[in-house]
């Protein structure tokens, strides 16, 4: 009788990277255009200091509790220190040190370099995954809140390194504009997109930022709280957008091309899209 032979299972194939979905009117755009945005952001730009002073005193207490429970698993599950500080740029380019809970394994860029965090990124750790799916890890932040640096809500900060080193300043059209308020913990952004993979997704998060520069309110950043709540336990960014009554990609991009100025003798940017 002879012997049957067997082989090993083929490991499982891995499911292809969600493909983003287009969006021709900010594609398009050179690297170079120029944007103008107005220079007076409103009443509120001064108003929200006292209510990120109030909103964030209140918020404490909760986060102190969370942030204990979560200081205690990353001691427990990997080596290394539990806090770790990192140089952003924030209001007017200003630099700053961002406090958050560490997420990866100890000095990983050492190997890795410098890069944005991907799918399924091997230099997480388990409990890093979990504080990072429900932004446990972001609430040190809250301190960087009462200091100054930082607002409950606006454009997230970005490293001045990886700025350089991805050339965010020269490639990304109103990348600039975004320090004309204080980077948040939470933001339009944040609650709509994905985290930043490459210099395509950061463009699609700059226009979203300025729309955010151009029409921030209490109601507004109240909406986007509560909306950063809600995705930390699970919801997607239609639901929110819905619920939250966030505004629509096609109104967000109305409101980036309506701020770019035209060269010399040609159309405004706005006039050339469909009704």
């Amino acid at each position: 009788m002879s012997a049957v032979l067997t082989h090993p299972p083929l490991p499982p194939t891995p499911a292809p990277p969600p493909v983003r979905e287009p969006w021709p009117e900010i594609d398009r755009l050179p690297a170079d255009t120029v944007l103008d945005i107005p220079a007076d952001l409103g009443w509120y730009s001064v108003a929200k200091i006292a209510f990120d002073y109030a909103a964030t005193l209140a918020m404490l207490p909760l986060a102190i509790v969370l942030m204990a429970f979560a200081a205690l698993a990353v001691k427990l599950t990997s080596p290394g220190p539990v806090f770790y500080t990192q140089t952003r740029v924030g209001l007017n380019g200003r630099k700053y040190k961002i406090i958050k809970i560490r997420t990866m394994r100890l000095n990983c860029e050492a190997v890795s370099g410098i890069q944005w965090s991907q799918k399924g990124d091997s230099r997480i750790t388990r409990v890093g995954r979990f504080l990072r799916v429900t932004h446990i890890d972001e609430l040190p932040q809250l301190f960087n809140v009462l200091l100054g640096h930082m607002s409950l809500v606006g454009p997230r900060p970005e490293r001045p390194e990886v700025i350089q080193a991805k050339g965010l300043n020269q490639l990304v059209p109103g990348y600039r504009h975004r320090l004309r308020v204080k980077p948040g913990v939470t933001g339009l952004a944040q609650c709509q997109l994905p985290a930043d993979t490459d210099v395509t997704s950061v463009r699609d998060k700059v226009v979203y930022d300025l729309y955010y520069v151009e029409n921030q309110s209490l109601l507004l950043d109240m909406r986007l709280i509560a909306a950063t709540l809600f995705r930390a336990v699970g919801a997607g960014p239609n639901t929110l957008r819905r619920l939250f009554l966030l505004p629509r990609r096609r109104t967000v991009a109305a409101g980036f091309l309506a701020n770019i100025v035209p060269p010399s003798g040609t159309q405004p940017v706005a006039a050339l899209q469909p009704a």
